[in-house]
């Protein structure tokens, strides 16, 4: 990929995709204005260079053309605030008085486009509605790791009729984490993955066993490698299709001398509740009727001398329901024992992110992805279609 630093932006106009989707509240207020912060570096490098900044991204899945609740405003708003300085706010993405606006910036000024999925050309990737979005620019900068597993407009559609495309700051960091973890890491290299469905991460699992000295496994999914070995884990969640494939990943680890990592005991309750009543026990003790929420202790013990000795970690999915105190101590436990760690770590964004941040340690691991699916599509061994795009 071509780094924006490898441009001369003085005077151009520049359209950066970005990754705004951000939460909000009720009242259509920001409740964590971090996807914002992290694309400050570039917003502020590319001011210093006396570029024109035309910033766009998506908000939440709207449906059939515009939803003022999910308009991009407040973000505006927002990045003013972070930047002390002007940001001007656009009604649309594409058109006439769109153009007007970006004709009208001066050298160090920024436009925010509304939200690119108003227009449902955006997630078809309409040949047109790209041409209309790379009218309004000299250069395309994709700094939004988290959507660039999209083949959409506003990712991949927008290269092909641009002068010139570059990577921006944060999508140079993400993918350069992933090499540095993955594809050259210090060895050796622990993954540890959990987190609801074997089947949304089997991809992954299978393209890991190529790289990983350890491999743990935890949360829901690890019920069904746990019923592939015999345990019947009664009211827990398992994918029964599943089970013949988790069996063959096992088999293929052990081939590899590749140590897998199960559960050997489970925080249990009688419900998916909050307030249910809950035990520790070893996996033949599991009661009739009750299901595995979190990882018991003595799991967590395993996977934490596991940890130890690594010299590459990677985090990709909670060990438990971390959401709900009383299951939450199985996540809380690993999430230490990597924070501690002197090995370059790596979190895997989506819920292993928000694991991190409740339980404190976003700023003692090395790198936390911003992007879950993107992150994911990469563990998966696939080519991001938004960086093929740019090269």
């Amino acid at each position: 990929m071509k780094s924006v630093r490898d441009i001369d932006v003085n005077g151009k106009t520049l359209f950066i995709r970005v990754d705004y989707n951000l939460p909000m509240d009720d009242q259509g207020s920001i409740t964590d204005d971090n996807r914002i912060r992290a694309t400050l570096e570039l917003i502020t490098y590319l001011i210093e260079k006396k570029a024109k900044l035309v910033i766009a991204s998506h908000l939440g899945r709207p449906k059939g053309g515009r939803d003022e609740k999910f308009s991009l405003k407040p973000a505006a708003i927002r990045l003013s605030e972070l930047l002390n300085l002007p940001v001007a706010f656009a009604d649309d993405c594409i058109g006439d008085a769109v153009k007007k606006q970006v004709q009208a910036l001066g050298s160090g000024q920024i436009l925010m486009l509304e939200n690119l999925r108003f227009h449902d050309e955006e997630k078809k990737n309409d040949p047109e509605f790209a041409k209309a979005l790379a009218d309004l620019c000299d250069i395309y900068v994709n700094n939004a790791f988290a959507v660039s597993h999209r083949d959409q407009a506003s990712v991949t559609g927008i290269t092909k009729y641009t002068k010139s495309c570059a990577a921006g700051f944060l999508l140079e960091k993400e993918v350069r984490s992933y090499y540095d973890s993955v594809e050259h890491p210090k060895k050796p290299l622990v993954v540890v993955i959990g987190g609801a469905k074997v089947s949304s991460k089997l991809a992954a699992l299978e393209n890991m066993l190529k790289f990983v000295d350890c491999m743990i496994i935890g949360g829901a999914m690890a019920n069904t490698f746990l019923a592939a070995n015999g345990v019947d884990t009664k009211a827990s969640m398992i994918e029964a299709d599943l089970i013949k494939t988790a069996s063959d990943i096992m088999a293929h680890a052990k081939e590899k001398g590749i140590d897998l990592l199960l559960p050997v005991d489970l925080v249990v309750a009688q419900r998916f509740d909050k307030n249910s009543e809950s035990r520790t026990v070893f996996l033949d003790e599991i009661p009739d009727g009750w299901m595995a929420l979190d990882i018991g202790p003595e799991s967590a013990n395993n996977f934490v001398n596991a940890i130890a000795n690594a010299g590459t970690i990677v985090w990709n999915g909670p060990m438990g329901v971390f959401e709900m105190d009383r299951f939450a101590a199985g996540t809380q436990t690993l999430a230490d024992a990597i924070a501690e760690s002197s090995a370059f770590s790596v979190v895997g964004g989506g819920d292993t992110g928000l694991a991190a941040k409740q339980c404190g340690i976003t700023e003692k691991v090395s790198y936390i992805s911003t992007g879950g699916g993107a992150f994911l599509h990469m563990m998966e061994g696939k080519i991001l279609p938004g960086v093929a795009a740019l090269e």
